[in-house]
């Protein structure tokens, strides 16, 4: 637990922990302002970005308490900068167990990036008194908290009151979920290795890696992909055992001596498309798949994805939800015989991996993002040809984006038929409410799956 007070990074001289903590209340500000945390850590200086980004996703996945605690010391709000820095010192102290200092350590840190910046230069005692107190009384100020879900949850409310409405007996395992880091996760190329071989291959330079679905690999530490054999050959992707199910669910049964057209209609960075070509790749299948994407810049992602693995997809930039825009162009107007939907969400699935998206979603952002959902589901539906099949997925955990859509979707098309999908996956486990139960990855991000059905003319 005592650790130095400096560390080092690779070719540069330590840092001072009282920098990290001071550039990570600047990016707890900037996230408070609306702002993700990725671009939040973009202003970072690089010689300091890991080290905040760490500190930065312990401190989201405790701001609730950390906010409580912080109001038992101030009950009046400090001014933004000094709030974001007393909120930052408080969650990554608050708990001596997960503490990734000493907690003596972090607040003797925290009050010396008050003295050294001119922004909370004047509050500096006062973050003293604050954080001198808590040390003195944590036990006490801590209990005083327990009353309040958002900190003991470290959610909003009505995020917490939501879940608790979709899922009555899993609500508490998918919040203790979205608190703990989520495991690198990666995705074995089906045409150029296999699991078994990749996992001797990272066990010849000592990284640790368990099987997880038929295609996947949990590392036990998460790594540099600069270190993985292969990857800049293509042999393995970085991508979550929810995620990784989408290929094969739609895929699975397709004759693979006939020219297929395959649309993934909401494509980057194309993970899912890359998967569809691999599995096409494997098969020899003379498939055609076709990426779509409304963002040009998030487009390019997928061409430099697909350009490390070897692969090659029409992408277009287009609105998935208005095919005129693109229809011709992807297909010659012809129907597709299956399509991928893997529609704009909450994103409330993979909270464990970007603890920033539970602070910035605000509760009106759901119907929004259901509306947008329902629409592109919609306009897909008549681009499909009858005994094609249409894949739609979220990384949501919300029943407004996942079931409760899907329902309404069949209600109002008597063409539709729900196949055998897995329906909501939980963060963290394989345990399903409603979906199929002999087919979970294992470990994996929350997700939702329906396949769709078209049935003949």
């Amino acid at each position: 637990m005592n650790k130095p007070t400096s560390l080092p990074t690779q070719g540069a001289p330590a840092v001072a922990l009282s920098q990290l903590l001071d550039a990570t209340a600047l990016a707890l500000q900037a996230v408070r302002a609306g702002q993700s945390g990725t671009v939040a850590l973009e202003t970072t200086a690089a010689a300091l970005r890991p080290g905040v980004q760490a500190l930065l996703f312990q401190v989201l996945r405790h701001l609730g308490r950390a906010q409580a605690l912080r109001r038992q010391l101030a009950p009046r709000n400090p001014p933004p900068r000094v709030d974001a820095l007393l909120c930052t010192a408080l969650a990554l102290a608050w708990d001596p167990q997960t503490a990734p200092y000493a907690p003596f350590t972090l607040v003797n840190q925290a009050v010396e990036a008050a003295k050294r910046h001119p922004a909370t230069r004047a509050q500096a005692s006062f973050v003293n008194a604050c954080l001198r107190r808590f040390l003195r009384e944590r036990d006490t100020l801590v209990a005083a908290t327990q009353g309040d879900e958002v900190a003991v949850w470290n959610h909003p409310t009505w995020w917490i009151q939501r879940l608790r409405r979709d899922h009555p007996d899993q609500w508490q395992q998918i919040l203790q979920a979205n608190n703990a880091p989520a495991p690198m996760v990666l995705r074995i190329s089906k045409s150029k290795s296999t699991p078994a071989l990749y996992q001797q291959a990272l066990e010849a330079i000592n990284i640790e890696a368990m099987a997880v679905g038929p295609e996947g690999l949990a590392l036990a530490r998460p790594v540099p992909v600069q270190q993985l054999p292969g990857f800049a050959e293509g042999v393995v992707s970085v991508q979550d055992a929810a995620a990784q199910m989408a290929a094969p669910l739609l895929l699975n049964g397709l004759d693979a001596a006939q020219p297929l057209r395959l649309l993934d209609a909401c494509a980057a960075p194309g993970g899912k498309t890359a998967h569809l070509l691999e599995w096409a790749a494997a098969l020899r299948a003379p498939w055609r798949v076709t990426a779509l994407e409304v963002d040009a810049a998030r487009a390019e992602r997928i061409h430099d994805n697909l350009h490390r693995l070897g692969l090659s997809a029409q992408v277009l930039v287009a609105d998935a939800a208005v095919p005129a825009d693109w229809w011709q162009q992807a297909s010659g107007g012809e129907p597709f015989d299956a399509i991928l939907l893997d529609a704009p969400c909450t994103a409330s699935g993979i909270v464990r991996r970007h603890p920033d998206v539970r602070w910035l979603r605000r509760e009106s952002d759901v119907a929004q993002l259901a509306a947008q959902q329902s629409r592109l589901l919609a306009a897909l539906w008549p681009l499909l040809r009858p005994g094609g099949r249409l894949l739609y997925c979220t990384c949501s955990v919300f029943r407004a984006e996942g079931d409760v859509q899907i329902a309404a979707f069949l209600a109002h098309n008597t063409d539709a038929r729900l196949l055998p999908s897995p329906g909501h996956l939980f963060p963290g486990s394989p345990d399903k409410r409603d979906g199929l139960r002999d087919n979970g990855p294992g470990e994996h991000d929350g997700f939702f799956y329906a396949l769709l059905h078209k049935a003949p003319a």
